[in-house]
């Protein structure tokens, strides 16, 4: 479809042109650029900003204006040697002008885009310290040039959204944007657990009976001979146990009064390495098959992961700040709470502790989250009915069990701004601070690896360690003596 203007010069059309001059200017109150075109049968590329005018003079008068797609531009004569070209909608047209007997004064290839002069104004004005550039592109709005950091970055695409929807981002982060984490998971578990009862194993002459039977792991007793030896001190610790013959018969008294006390210390040291803006994830832990039913009967397989895990992302700010979404996890299977799925499977359940939270921290700061804190209290009580009951007496035909564990999870987090290594460099492993001992080392002096101050002169190990020696040096802790390894050497 194209749009034809003829120029009739007459004092109506110079009163309707004067007219629409001024509906254009209250519509569209942006400044106006003037553009000269001279030359018959000229090709001018020109760009126009959405809602905004721009006015063209030609060196020659013309009668006729014809718009391809008007839709896209509106084209008002001003005089008989100027227009004003109205952008109306993204896209492309072209404006042929024309003199008396249609001969061609100038054509006009006309792009409409986004307003990318008012972008670059505000993109200055909130950044001043930055270098964008914006431009159009095919309909589109394409930001290059180089920004200090990544937040500048995220917020000038999200003000040119306001001017276009499509955005083309090019731009260039100058700060070192990998980020590593190093995260600790210390758990310290404590249990505590008391335990007194009586059991009795009276056997005949092939047989057995149990009475208030509490083996707790004892292996089921089959003849005489090995209810024997069992009597013989195979017993576990907290265990008393006495025999009593009558009639032919025997009968085994076994008292068990254990008390119980204990700590553990679990620790996991995951390092994880990403972009800003991007995340990273660990696991330390596996995956569990749960069968699930299908609608026809058929069985699949889902599995579900449990163990040391853990999910962040970090975001680096201006002034070495660097803001982190961390979701540590720890969890377990719990084997007291299944349920039945298909034809009688038990699925175990999951001892889950979680936690989500946001930080902001400078490079090498660190920070805990702690109070993560889990107690199980457990009691039992097995005995003989109406037997067990009876006050004091009751206590020789029962058995009584009392556990408590407690559980404080605390995970300390450090992020630190790293850089790849130099080409060539050679990034040294664990294993090689350390050399397998000798037989003198292992069997006498019980070492199960030593330093490289202990290697022998002249032998293979020190050869080894001069190697290792030259490279960098990285990785794990070591259980070693004080002062064999010189202070730095193990990062």
């Amino acid at each position: 479809m194209r749009s034809i203007v003829t120029i009739k010069k007459t004092w109506a059309a110079w009163a309707l042109t004067l007219a629409l001059t001024l509906l254009i200017a209250a519509n569209a109150p942006a400044q106006t650029r003037e553009i000269r075109v001279g030359g018959t049968g000229r090709t001018t590329a020109l760009t126009v900003a959405v809602g905004k005018s721009q006015d063209v003079h030609t060196e020659k008068g013309f009668v006729d204006v014809i718009v391809s797609d008007p839709d896209i531009a509106d084209v008002n004569p001003l005089t008989d040697q100027s227009l004003s070209i109205l952008g109306k909608k993204i896209g492309t047209t072209r404006v042929s002008v024309y003199a008396e007997n249609k001969k061609l004064v100038g054509i006009f290839d006309i792009e409409v885009t986004y307003d990318v002069t008012r972008l670059t104004n505000e993109l200055n004005r909130r950044f001043p310290g930055s270098r964008l550039r914006v431009s159009p592109v095919n309909g589109r709005i394409m930001l290059s040039g180089e920004v200090t950091d990544a937040p500048t970055l995220d917020q000038a695409v999200t003000i040119a959204r306001q001017f276009g929807p499509e955005i083309i981002n090019a731009v260039s982060v100058a700060s070192p944007q990998q980020v590593m984490l190093e995260v600790r998971f210390i758990e310290i578990s404590r249990n505590a657990g008391r335990e007194l009862g009586v059991q009795w194993n009276r056997f005949g002459e092939q047989s057995i009976t149990n009475v208030g039977n509490r083996t707790n792991g004892l292996p089921v007793l089959a003849t005489t001979e090995q209810a024997a030896g069992l009597i013989s001190g195979a017993a576990p610790f907290g265990f008393i146990l006495g025999r009593i013959v009558a009639n032919g018969s025997t009968t085994d008294v076994m008292l068990q009064a254990l008390e119980q006390r204990g700590i553990a210390r679990s620790l996991a040291e995951p390092n994880l390495v990403a972009l800003s803006g991007d995340t990273a994830s660990f696991l330390a832990g596996g995956e569990y098959p749960i069968p699930i039913a299908g609608t026809f009967g058929q069985i699949t397989v889902a599995y579900k992961k449990y163990g040391v895990g853990l999910a962040f992302t970090p975001t680096v700010l201006s002034r070495g700040l660097i803001n982190l979404k961390i979701e540590p996890e720890v969890s377990q299977i719990d084997t007291n709470h299944t349920i039945q799925v298909v034809n009688g499977v038990s699925v175990p359940a999951l001892t889950v502790r979680r936690a989500a939270t946001t930080v902001e921290l400078r490079d090498g700061q660190s920070f805990a989250i702690g109070g993560l804190l889990q107690t199980v209290n457990q009691n039992q009580v097995e005995q003989l009915p109406w037997l067990g009951t009876v006050p004091v007496l009751g206590t020789l035909f029962s058995s009584k069990s009392y556990q408590k564990n407690q559980t404080d999870l605390v995970i300390i987090v450090t992020p630190r701004l790293v850089r790849p290594g130099r080409p060539g460099d050679n990034i040294k492993s664990p294993a090689e601070d350390t050399a397998p001992p000798n037989d003198v080392d292992f069997f006498l002096m019980g070492k199960t690896e030593i330093a490289p101050s202990e290697a022998r002169i002249g032998g293979a190990q020190q050869s080894h360690f001069a190697k290792a020696e030259s490279r960098p040096f990285t990785g794990h802790m070591l259980d070693l003596p004080k002062g064999g390894i010189s202070d730095g050497a193990i990062q």
